[in-house]
């Protein structure tokens, strides 16, 4: 009897704290100083750099892509480690693992020599490194602030349960600006699977490295964000966060020491041995020029609920779209339409509007509760004529990095990218999903380019079956009412052969029970 007393006298306390955290707030008697972009830069290194080629396209922005995780570690640490004014940096993922650290180095070397660093983070992924990131901020020329951040530091459930509205909407955005005279914008986050370092799956990806006009754009988002009243300074919550000079100096020695393994570890050792080092310098780069504008959506959507043009990226999107008349390429990882998406493209279809779509299969999808929203309008869409993709969860080996070296075997499509007309290619975080759409702010670029949009139209003429799955649709029997019904099927080549599959390739039975199970009962409007 005195043990259940003794439970039950349990259960009301903890009720009792779940409630008392539930009506925390968040910090109100802090201060956040404005600061914006660092504008006269010209003089810097990288302003001497790219200034002669800037100066040769003066109403046009340059751009080089980084399909390549390799490419794209190398750039970001290249464009921190000449970075001489300032680094602004904005991202929705930023792992402690060895890509990430090595990025912090970057970083920290960066402000030990003067640079002014604002870091910029969605709160969802900082769980549990509170503690790192204080002692980060910590540095004098290093200052970090958290979007829509949560109450609850060490149980984030409790906001999650109590707040979910406000809680459920993210930052999603990616960009890092280095003296308001280059940046990278794309659909990586800061991590090894997004590096082709060692990881549990390597994502499929792509950034685009940019000059000019747009890059001034980028920091006016950044400042706009950055001063915002839906994000706080990271040491308002310094009151949990005791750091001594003597902790400080503790902690640089001991990541100091940790970063020299790294560096001597075989990620590095593959970096030397690719070339990416000597194919990111500026000199080498063969940058596309033409017009630019930077998509986004404002800081406030954590807040509005109507989605229109004026706050949100997706309207301004839709003109392009709804512009192009020969060819639309979308690349989503998480790709759930909606019947009025599927129409528009089946009338884009109607109209002689050739439309391919590129998204991750069930195997290689690392949401599987996306794919269960997702594999609903698949049907539809084949029937109104367009054309689907799935990628692959086991890519062929290309020999890749000129060695053994390989992150990971298994693949997943993590780009979002969208060719028009074999003219404009759109590149940013923006998922054709609900939750990009309608829930978590994000970014792009859409700009015009022949050279990348035809060679992403190419890559889907030649490469896009050895890499992904096409569906088709097979009829079958019609149902007792007469009812026309359709089966669908997976098809590839392998070797030069084709091959179809009947079921989602690669993967169990188990899998493809509960996804479909899910598919169900799963609420689009969380995706």
């Amino acid at each position: 009897m005195q043990d259940d007393s003794g439970r039950i006298v349990g259960i009301v306390v903890s009720l009792i704290l779940l409630l008392v955290n539930g009506c925390a707030s968040l910090p109100l008697d802090y201060e956040q100083v404005p600061s914006y972009a660092i504008s006269d830069t010209q003089d810097t290194p990288l302003g001497r750099k790219v200034g002669p080629a800037v100066a040769a396209h003066p109403s046009s922005s340059g751009f080089y892509p980084l399909s390549s995780g390799m490419d794209a570690f190398v750039a970001r640490y290249a464009l921190i480690d000449q970075a001489q004014r300032s680094l602004d940096i904005q991202y929705y993922i930023w792992h402690s693992d060895t890509t990430g650290t090595l990025l912090v180095d970057g970083l920290l070397r960066a402000a030990d020599r003067g640079v002014r660093i604002r870091i910029l983070l969605d709160d969802l992924d900082t769980a549990g490194k509170d503690r790192s990131i204080a002692l980060i901020d910590a540095h004098p020329n290093v200052e970090i602030r958290l979007y829509n951040p949560f109450v609850n530091r060490s149980a984030r459930a409790v906001d999650f349960a109590t707040d979910l509205k406000r809680v459920n909407r993210r930052m999603h955005n990616k960009s890092l600006t280095a003296d308001n005279q280059a940046t990278i914008v794309g659909g990586r986050n800061i991590g090894n699977e997004y590096f082709g370092a060692v990881s549990h799956a390597e994502f499929s990806d792509l950034d685009v490295l940019a000059l000019g006009p747009v890059v001034k754009d980028v920091s006016t988002m950044f400042d706009k964000y950055w001063n915002s009243e839906w994000v706080i300074p990271v040491n308002s919550f310094a009151k949990r966060q005791t750091i001594t000079e003597e902790a400080l100096a503790k902690a640089r020695e001991g990541f100091n020491k940790k970063v020299s393994e790294m560096k001597d570890g075989p990620y590095v050792e593959a970096l030397k041995q690719s070339g990416v080092l000597q194919r990111t310098r500026f000199r080498e780069m063969q940058f596309s020029w033409g017009e630019a504008v930077l998509l986004y959506d404002d800081p406030s959507k954590v807040v509005t609920t109507e989605v229109n043009a004026e706050t949100h990226l997706a309207p301004k999107l839709v003109p392009y779209i709804r512009n192009t008349t020969e060819e639309l390429i979308i690349i989503s990882p998480y790709f759930v339409p909606g019947d009025a998406l599927v129409n528009a493209l089946g009338d884009m279809v109607q109209r002689g509007i050739r439309v391919r779509i590129l998204t991750n299969s069930l195997a290689a999808n690392d949401v599987g509760v996306v794919h269960a929203g997702y594999m609903r309008y698949r049907i539809p869409l084949l029937k109104r004529g367009v054309e689907l993709y799935e990628f692959k969860a086991v890519q062929e080996s290309k020999g890749q990095h000129g060695k053994n070296w390989s992150g990971s075997s298994q693949a997943s499509l993590h780009a979002k990218t969208f060719g028009l007309d074999r003219r404009m290619v759109f590149v940013g975080s923006f998922n054709l999903d609900p939750r990009s759409v309608a829930l978590n702010t994000e970014m792009g670029v859409l700009f015009e380019s022949p050279e990348l949009a035809g060679a992403l139209g190419e890559a889907f003429d030649h490469d896009i079956e050895n890499a992904a799955y096409r569906l088709e649709l097979k009829s079958m029997p019609p149902d007792e009412y007469g009812s026309p019904q359709y089966a669908l099927e997976w098809v590839t080549l392998k070797n030069g052969d084709e091959i179809r599959y009947r079921v989602e390739p690669d993967t169990s039975w188990w899998q493809r029970f509960m996804t479909g199970f899910l598919s169900i009962f799963v609420i689009e409007s969380f995706l």
